[in-house]
């Protein structure tokens, strides 16, 4: 019967070899001195029982039985899974303490304060195994992962009126997030630890916008080698994280991941196709993120007139690339119209780019649904002509290739601009843009305010 040994990488389990079970219950893998150092599973013929095993000896003898593998553990040659099993074997014990006393606690006339103090003795038996055991085994790679997962202490900040500072607790929980983490050592990645510390630091220990992710990142590559397999990890957790993420204004991190690592040769590990599609990205991305000045469209209206992007006034502009033929445009763009009738009074315009190239539908579809904004798109006769509109400067190279420019693979897309054309929104639709707006508003006044009051005090 099949046995299956698993590493970890990054916190999920990937198949790495098989073995079959001899007449005497024995599984042999060959080749341990073979395989990188990390914590693997030894997956049971069910499938779903395991016990893990840290590799990073020649030879590993371990002994046990299927019906609950890790509590029945002995291990025979190993000093790493000797100290993993030992500690493994004192958590589950305190455990099942702690959850005695708790349900004590539950009892009809339990003494809690007697119960409470009982636990807080545990607590502290706890914390003194756990430092003795990482200074008993301290040339381990065991005590190397439980130091890895193992938290740091925070010490207490008071303000001045005697309140405790949490800001500044959690900026020195922030700042040392790491301490017990030997970021330079490979082994951690094929663990389950070292995924949730880096997940947890930047996604729950850093601010959420481009520039403090942006500089996390940077911080944690500068603490290792550039040819080194947690260099790579770092670049590739971050780049999946962020260049799918929903949040708006998150695509640029990929943005900069792309202009500090790949555009700059230091992404070892790539095929050439691989960093020439990433670049390709890159090079579109760069130019659409929010905070970046949107680039001019100038495009044919229905009536064969040129207009221009740059053209409208507008405190706010509304950019939709859309199509008569989409359905999600067909319930996207009335409700547009609702938002644009309600607030062009108010500084608000809109510039929609039909995406369709044969354009026969287009300008039935906005006189029966009543659009009065700006309407453009491409045809047949302009891309023939296309040199001779560009030298002219009737339009341009990016506005006939505005498709690719803007990354339109779906519609509709809609961005929002500034006065100054300047993107300040993207990934909405239109039935969010009004709250948008007056947050946004919010905010500029909010920043204006506090301008103000520093150049006072100034």
């Amino acid at each position: 019967t099949s046995v299956y040994l698993a590493n970890y990488f990054g916190g999920k389990l990937y198949y790495n070899d098989t073995a079959v079970v001899d007449a005497g219950g024995w599984v042999k893998f060959k080749g341990s001195e073979n395989k990188p150092g990390g914590i693997y599973a030894v997956i049971l013929p069910d499938n779903q029982t395991y016990f893990q095993v840290i590799v990073n000896e020649p030879k590993i003898v371990m002994e046990t039985k299927s019906v609950n593998p890790e509590g029945n553990m002995v291990v025979k040659v190993s000093n790493e899974n000797k100290a993993f099993y030992e500690y493994l074997d004192f958590v589950t014990e305190m455990q099942s303490k702690m959850q005695n006393l708790a349900n004590q606690k539950n009892v009809d006339g339990a003494n809690v304060e007697k119960i409470e103090k009982e636990i807080e003795v545990e607590q502290k038996k706890a914390e003194k195994y756990k430092a003795d055991y990482l200074k008993k085994n301290k040339n381990l790679f065991a005590a190397k992962v439980l130091s890895t997962s193992d938290e740091i202490n925070v010490p207490e900040f008071e303000k001045e009126d005697g309140e405790l500072d949490d800001v500044k607790r959690f900026n020195y929980y922030r700042d040392h997030y790491f301490d017990n983490v030997d970021l330079s050592d490979d082994r951690l990645i094929r663990t389950p630890v070292i995924n949730k510390k880096i997940e947890t630091y930047l996604t729950k220990l850093t601010a959420q916008t481009p520039d403090s992710i942006c500089n996390a990142i940077q911080y944690l590559t500068s603490q290792v080698a550039d040819s080194s397999l947690m260099y790579k990890y770092i670049i590739q957790y971050s780049t999946n994280t962020f260049e799918k993420s929903e949040i708006m204004g998150m695509d640029a991190v990929f943005v900069c991941i792309a202009e500090n690592y790949y555009s700059k040769d230091k992404a070892w590990w790539l095929s050439d196709q691989q960093l020439t599609d990433i670049l390709k990205l890159y090079n579109t991305r760069k130019n659409l993120t929010v905070g970046t000045s949107a680039d001019n469209i100038t495009l044919m209206d229905v009536d064969s007139n040129w207009k221009s992007l740059y053209d409208i006034e507008a405190k706010y502009t509304v950019l939709i690339f859309w199509a008569p033929d989409c359905g999600h445009c067909k319930k996207e763009m009335p409700k547009l119209k609702t938002f644009y009738d309600a607030n062009k009074s108010k500084g608000v315009e809109v510039f929609a780019v039909s995406t369709e190239f044969e354009n026969e539908e287009w300008p039935e579809f906005i006189k029966e649904k009543g659009f009065e904004w700006t309407d453009v798109s491409d045809n047949p006769k302009i891309n023939k002509d296309a040199q001779e509109y560009i030298l002219s400067g009737k339009t341009t190279l990016n506005s006939l290739n505005f498709r690719d420019y803007w990354d339109i693979y779906s519609t509709p897309q809609l961005y929002l601009l500034d006065a100054d054309k300047k993107i300040i929104a993207k990934k909405l639709n239109s039935e969010q843009l009004e709250d948008f707006i007056e947050k946004y508003e919010k905010r500029l006044t909010a920043e204006a305010e506090m301008k103000k009051a520093k150049e006072i005090k100034n």
